[in-house]
């Protein structure tokens, strides 16, 4: 027994001389901060969650919050705070600021200035940006997967009241950014006024994401960091729930090859384990920025389901979005490579970004290519 104990030990040894420490401190807070509230630090390393508890700032005697974090080598971008996006730091005046960034291991001490509070700000109220021919199918449509409701948001072509055609579908994760503004985190993806002038229209159907409940039910597996991965009923959702409803109520073209799944981030690798699990109802997937690194078994999945798959696979990345993305994602490309005849293409931006706008420039790209080819 004590030969087999020894493995995993010297492998927990290992992964903690990989990463480095960085400490991260608070000298300036704004006037009117009440002193030892709660303050999160929310970034690419934890998926952007504002108050994970594992990422909670201490306060030293004097009351000064520090904090803590473990990283592998990369480079990081984060902000700060007080437990979520409407209390998240901003400039003096209540404009936002861009990403911190944190560069491992370089920045081993990092201290930062608060200048203020959003929430401090009343609330400016977003005219909706969305086009006419965007409609909220349902504010809590049923998720039997997942024992929960989520708002679906659908796009008709225009002239689908009147023309009586069939249209493909694109079904799309984080429904909240893909064609309205006002309830956009930091920008919407303008899939609307795209398709209303694109030669080739299809329906697209987006889904909102989980909130908090995100990472786990965009990721299909289980993971140290974030918890239990609920992608795979997710996806489940997906492919015998909603499908079938769209199918029914929209005059949609069924098949495989009419029926394709995108995201970004947490998105894209969700939307690559939709096509590997189920490759007879998605022809074809838009794979932007998949956070690859969040569920690694991705890897396994692609060597063991991606011979099944015969469809179309389009991947985009950033060189801007952190030091692992375009590895990884061509990591995912060449395992394809050797398992599948699939029609795949790789784009890659040396000024790419992790953010919304980044994406919406490259959609009308992603979509002339899935759709002609």
């Amino acid at each position: 027994m004590k030969r087999i104990l020894v493995i995993p030990l010297l492998l927990l040894v290992s992964f903690a001389f990989s990463q480095n420490i960085a400490r991260i401190y608070i000298n300036s807070l704004p006037a009117g901060h009440v002193a030892g509230s709660t303050i999160y630090i929310a970034g690419s390393f934890n998926g952007w969650d504002p108050k994970n508890e594992k990422y909670k700032f201490n306060n030293d005697e004097s009351g000064k919050y520090y904090l803590e974090l473990r990283l592998e080598p990369g480079k990081y971008e984060y902000k700060i705070t007080r437990g979520g996006w409407d209390k998240v730091e901003t400039q003096k005046g209540g404009a936002g600021i861009g990403n911190r960034v944190l560069l491992i291991p370089a920045d081993s001490a990092n201290e930062l200035i608060i200048e203020e509070w959003a929430d401090k700000f009343p609330p400016q109220a977003k005219q909706s940006s969305a086009s006419k021919n965007v409609q909220t199918m349902a504010h809590h449509f049923v998720v039997p997967e997942l024992s929960t409701t989520r708002r679906v948001w659908i796009y008709l072509p225009p002239g689908y009241a009147t023309s009586g055609k069939r249209y493909p579908v694109l079904y799309m994760h984080d429904g909240q950014n893909v064609f309205e503004d006002s309830s956009s985190f930091s920008g919407e993806w303008g899939v609307d006024e795209f398709m209303d002038t694109a030669r080739k229209n299809c329906i697209v159907v987006a889904i909102d994401h989980g909130g908090t409940k995100r990472i786990n039910e965009y990721c299909p597996y289980d993971m140290v960091r974030f918890g239990k991965g609920e992608g795979d009923a997710y996806v489940d959702f997906l492919a015998k729930t909603l499908k079938p409803f769209i199918d029914r109520k929209y005059r949609t073209l069924k098949k495989r090859d009419n029926t394709f799944i995108a995201g970004s981030s947490m998105g894209g690798l969700i939307s690559m384990y939709a096509i590997l699990k189920y490759p007879k109802v998605f022809g074809g997937a838009g794979v932007f920025s998949p956070a690859f690194w969040v569920g690694p078994k991705i890897f396994d999945d692609i060597s063991s389901r991606g011979k099944k798959i015969k469809g179309k696979i389009y991947f985009y990345a950033g060189k801007m979005e952190g030091e692992s993305m375009v590895p990884d994602m061509l990591k995912a490309f060449e395992k394809m490579a050797t398992v599948s005849k699939s029609k795949m293409t790789t784009v890659i931006r040396d000024n790419g970004k992790h953010n919304e706008p980044t994406w919406r420039k490259e959609f009308p790209l992603f979509y002339e290519w899935i759709i002609n080819r």
